[in-house]
């Protein structure tokens, strides 16, 4: 088992990131009710902006759940298994249902963010599908391995 600071740091980071994206998920309609008072785009938009992004947010808290679970992996130091390819390409599909949630929002307001999140996560999506193939052939080419004496 890996005891390098960095991936203990990493681990810690996406617990973190995990457990309070969950607590912010649920928090979403109180957080943009309070913001509303402060910013009309929130009070104009409150429903269909609540809407999105808690749906935004289930799908990026399945990534962070699936990046969790390929940590394990890294930990036990046996990452090119075929249950990080299905979780790269989990990550891929919810990285594109964000793309298509965040460009609805475009429909209510434009704004940069908004056309950043969109790219973020069309490049988030790409990469992790190139990862999936990357770490098919790594599995492939390891059980190959494997079974050379």
């Amino acid at each position: 088992m890996s005891r390098s600071p960095l991936i203990r740091f990493t681990k810690l980071l996406l617990d973190f990131m995990f457990f309070s994206g969950i607590l912010i998920c649920i928090t979403v309609p109180f957080i943009f009710k309070e913001a509303g008072k402060y910013f009309s785009i929130f009070k104009d938009y409150y429903i269909p902006y609540c809407v999105i992004f808690m749906i935004a947010g289930v799908f990026a808290l399945i990534i962070l759940w699936e990046l969790r679970r390929m940590f394990h992996t890294v930990i036990k130091e046996n990452p090119f298994v075929k249950e990080n390819v299905t979780s790269l390409k989990r990550m891929g599909l919810c990285s594109f249902i964000i793309t298509v949630i965040m460009a609805v929002r475009l429909f209510f307001v434009v704004t940069p963010a908004a056309l950043v999140l969109v790219t973020v996560f069309v490049v988030a999506g790409l990469f992790s599908l190139v990862l999936s193939q990357v770490f098919d052939q790594a599995v492939t080419y390891k059980l190959e391995n494997d079974l050379t004496i």
